[in-house]
Formats: structure tokens, C-alpha cells, sequence
């Protein structure tokens, strides 16, 4: 057993809230959330135990991808509100304690952006290298096979300069040129105008797509695709992302938040756990996060649980840092994958894995996809492709007033049925509420070293339980055991000796109860045990 860290940076004792602005507060009545929105919830934030806040895009943007296409990395989007209504938002949550993160785009622009106006303008601008242009092929076709993600060919024909333009989103989300240092100096000027302005780092979006094949080769047949999936993964994208030359970009990016007091840096990277953890880097050179989405894909079961928990660990090198997420603005909700009862033990399960977790919005009232209908869809995915993100995407449930206290107006999204009873204010004196677990087990997390900085060790896999040990030299210990599935279980401590007290439950009446030896577990319960 290792001992404590004495001194952790502070993303590695910290929590982060993802907060999707629109999504979050609207304080106009203008039917979207806006910053002086999320101002007005920071108590909320404050009393849930959360001590930093990753907001998503609030820069100048068409909003043809809601922000990720962005126009001007220096500005705020009217539509969220004024530059002096960020500065009041940053200074009111370090008067809070906690830390601010943004959203940096840095794959591509906005086609509105003076940047890419500028390199489409004509092909001898000092621009055009700032983004992907090439020829065609004979017969006018695209210059390779390469796919964009919201499907079809990721390369677009510009009539006034006869060349093609490469996109791997939206055909209005040029991607820039790695390549060019012009383009890396741009970038990492942006970087610095907002950690100049106090912020604590940057989630980086689609930070393995940064640089693609110089040669821009075809890239390979997928052998694994099957029918359902996704179009762009018919191929394997060897030549399009994931290139070695990315990890002397993230090692520059590095660079530029080093010069910087405890800023740090988290990675979008959207690949196999053996490939993510790549981005950490050597020596410190890498981001800090490397975001491990393994939850969104793997099965609900405890061997496969386990052995992803197991496999990611020894993946990790000395310095490096586990991760943890359930959910995100890109991906439907845990509720929705897994159950409302279930959702319950994958908070117990987020908040007492090794590592820092990340909780999407609304996950700490057991918040649900909202069904969508087709003619109601926002999300360029869902209208291209069918698979919409907007169910992951609804109002904040606040109360139980009109639409459920997130605006005066009419929402941009639909607001989920149950609203009147999956609200905060329903939640926060109700000790079974999923808000009131989630503040027992951030506080509890907060002052145990075992729970924040300790070892992981799985104890057991199979059936239904899945139980591990978290331990720090010179602290108390802790034992985890959760029921994921719905019927009864056991739980039966083999050569361990199980002597302690429940200290958090799914269940509450559980806590404070002595437990030894074989466990009785109810279906969907966890329990989290303080050892004697």
C-alpha cells in the first residue's frame, strides 16, 4: 500500500460538474441558459460538494453544432451573454472555492471564422494553409476516402477556388492545419488570453483529431463494422487521427499551461484505453486527464467492470492520473443505459473509483433522456444521421413550477414528464434522493485520503457483485460492494476478514449498521463500508 500524497494537485482531490450552458439556467426568458443562469446556481454547485466546473463552448458561433463551430475564440456568444458577464461568473466561483474550466476547440473552426473567410478567399491568401485544401481526384472526386462524423465524405468542393476543403464534423467546420506553426501559434495565444483571465484550464475537444497524414492516403476497410453502426466507422481512421505528431502538439499545449500556476488540461480522446492513456505523455509533458469513457460502452456487469477497472490501472505509468465519467452532452444518460435504480450504484461506483470523476449535469437528481421527436430535432447528428444527442440534452429539472423552473419561456428543449418529482428542490431535505446520495458520498470522498487519493484493488467479480478496496497507508480503509442487477445478492469476503460499519448506502437506512463476514445485498443496492 502506497501513502497518501501529502500534497495533490488539486484536480486530483477535485470533482468536476459539466455544465452544458444552454441546458443549465436561462435568466432571460429566452427559452436558453446563459452564463448570468449558471451564476445564479453556484450555490447549488457549492451544496452539492463539486469543486471545479467544466462549462462547454460560450464562444461566438453560428451555432450550427451549438458552439463547437466557433467564430471568435475571444468573444462570448451574445446569445449567453457579455465578456463582463463571464468575469463575474470566473471571480464568483473562486470566491466559491471552486475552479473554472472551458471548452478550446482547436480541431476546427466555424466556416464564419475571419480565419477561414480569409483562406477560402483565394488560393495565394496567407491563410489558405491554415486549413486542409487539395485537389480532387480525376473526374472531380474527393481527394481521399476519409469520413466525416456526421456522416458522408469529409471533404467539400469551394467553386470560387476549384480545390476541396477538409471537415471531420459539419461541412461548416473546417478543420485547421497542425501542420502550419502559424496555426499552433494562433492557438496557443488564445490559450493564454483566457488563463491571463484566471481560468483553471481547458477541456480540449477532439484532441485526437488534431493532425492527419501528411501523404493523405485512403485509409483501411473497418473489419469490424456491422450494420448499425455509425457510418464513418465503415473505416479505420489511421490516417485521419491518432497521428504520431499529435503528442508534440499536446506536449506544446502543455507547455503553454505550465507557465501558469496549477492550470491544467483535460483531453477529449475518443479511442481504445491503451491508445488514450498515451496522451498523458512522458514526463509530465501530456495533458493531466486523459477522459476515460470506458463507462459509456462496457457491459453493466462486474467481470467486465472489473477487468476494465483492472486493465486501465496497469495501464497507467507512474504520475499519470485515473479518470472517471458516466455521461456527457455526446452520450445518452446513465439513467437511460442503465435504470433509475442502477444509476444510483453507477454514482456510487463514479465517486469511489480511483481518480477524478466528472458529473454531467442533472446525473446528481437521476436525470433521463428525454424523448425527442424527429421534427423536434436540434442536434445537426440527429438530423443528418438519425442518432440525435438532444434527449442528453434537456433543461435542468430545478422544481416543480413551469418548466421546471429553467425559464420563463419556452425551452429550446423539451422538458422531461417527471419533472415535478426529479427536481432539486424535491430532492435536496429527502435523505433517499439521489441529490442527498450524491452530497453524502462527495463528502465522505472529500475527507477520506483512502477515497481521494488512495489504491484500488478488486476484491470481486462475478454474478452481480462487483467489490473493491480503497486504502491509504496511515487512514482508514474502505470497502465497496455494488448489486448491479436488480434481484438479491451475496456478497461473501473470502480470505478478507469483513469487520466495519456502512458509512454511505443507496439505501439509507443502511448506514451506520456493523457489518461481518457474508453480506446480504437488496437488488440495486451499494453499499460503501468503512473498515475496522
Amino acid at each position: 500500500m502506497t501513502p497518501v500524497q501529502h500534497n495533490p494537485l488539486w484536480w486530483q482531490r477535485r470533482i468536476i460538474y459539466q455544465i452544458y450552458p444552454r441546458s443549465f439556467q436561462d435568466s432571460t426568458g429566452n427559452g436558453t441558459g446563459d452564463l448570468r443562469g449558471v451564476l445564479s446556481r453556484l450555490d447549488h454547485l457549492q451544496t452539492l460538494g463539486v469543486d471545479a466546473v467544466w462549462v462547454s463552448p460560450i464562444y461566438p458561433s453560428p451555432m450550427a453544432d451549438f458552439g463547437y463551430d466557433i467564430s471568435d475564440y475571444r468573444g462570448v456568444h451574445e446569445l449567453f451573454g457579455t465578456m463582463g458577464d463571464f468575469d463575474e461568473l470566473l471571480r464568483e466561483t473562486h470566491n466559491r472555492g471552486m475552479k473554472l474550466l472551458l471548452d478550446l476547440v482547436p480541431n476546427h473552426t466555424s466556416d464564419q471564422h475571419p480565419w477561414f473567410q480569409e483562406s477560402r478567399s483565394s488560393r495565394d491568401n496567407p491563410k489558405r494553409d491554415w486549413y486542409l485544401w487539395h485537389d480532387g481526384k480525376e473526374g472531380g472526386e474527393p481527394p481521399n476516402n476519409w469520413l466525416s462524423v456526421f456522416g458522408g465524405s469529409a471533404w467539400e468542393w469551394d467553386e470560387a477556388t476549384q480545390q476541396f476543403y477538409y471537415h471531420s464534423f459539419l461541412k461548416s467546420q473546417p478543420d485547421l492545419n497542425w501542420r502550419n506553426p502559424e496555426v499552433a501559434t494562433a492557438m496557443f495565444d488564445v490559450m493564454r488570453f483566457w488563463l491571463d483571465k484566471g481560468v483553471d484550464g481547458f477541456r480540449v475537444d477532439a484532441m485526437w483529431l488534431m493532425i492527419k497524414d501528411d501523404q493523405f492516403r485512403d485509409n483501411p476497410p473497418n473489419p469490424d463494422y456491422k450494420e448499425g453502426m455509425n457510418e464513418d466507422q465503415k473505416l479505420k481512421p489511421i490516417y485521419s487521427s491518432d497521428r504520431p505528431e499529435v503528442h508534440d502538439i499536446v506536449a506544446q499545449m502543455r507547455d503553454v499551461l505550465d507557465q501558469y500556476p496549477e492550470r491544467m488540461m483535460i483531453g477529449e480522446i475518443y479511442l481504445p484505453v491503451e491508445e488514450a492513456v498515451d496522451y498523458h505523455g512522458e514526463d509530465g509533458q501530456g495533458v493531466h486527464l486523459a477522459f476515460n469513457n470506458q463507462l459509456f460502452f462496457l457491459p453493466w456487469e462486474a467481470k467486465p467492470l472489473a477487468d476494465a477497472i483492472d486493465h486501465y490501472e496497469k495501464l497507467l505509468k507512474p504520475g499519470d492520473w485515473p479518470n472517471w465519467v458516466l455521461g456527457n452532452h455526446d452520450q445518452p444518460r446513465i439513467g437511460s443505459r442503465v435504470g433509475r435504480e442502477q444509476a444510483r450504484v453507477a454514482a456510487m461506483l463514479l465517486l469511489t473509483l480511483r481518480g477524478t470523476p466528472t458529473i454531467y449535469y442533472g446525473e446528481e437528481i437521476g436525470m433521463r433522456d428525454v424523448p425527442i421527436p424527429k421534427e423536434e430535432f436540434q442536434d445537426p447528428q440527429g438530423i443528418n444521421m438519425g442518432k440525435s444527442r438532444d434527449p442528453a440534452r434537456t433543461p435542468m429539472q430545478w422544481d416543480d413550477s413551469d418548466n421546471a423552473g429553467f425559464t420563463t419561456g419556452t425551452p429550446w428543449l423539451r422538458i422531461a414528464v417527471d419533472f415535478p418529482r426529479v427536481n432539486v428542490k424535491q430532492q435536496q431535505d429527502d435523505p433517499a434522493s439521489m441529490l442527498s446520495l450524491h452530497q453524502r458520498l462527495i463528502r465522505l470522498r472529500q475527507q477520506e485520503p483512502a477515497l481521494h487519493s488512495g489504491d484500488y484493488k478488486t476484491v470481486q467479480a462475478d454474478g452481480q457483485v462487483l467489490a473493491f478496496l480503497r486504502e491509504a497507508q496511515g487512514h482508514a480503509s474502505f470497502l465497496v460492494v455494488l448489486n448491479l442487477g436488480h434481484k438479491t445478492a451475496v456478497f461473501k469476503p473470502g480470505a478478507m476478514s469483513l469487520k466495519g460499519t456502512v458509512a454511505v448506502a443507496t439505501i439509507p437506512e443502511r448506514e451506520g449498521i456493523a457489518v461481518a463476514d457474508v453480506l446480504d445485498l437488496a437488488g440495486d443496492e451499494g453499499l460503501l463500508i468503512r473498515l475496522d
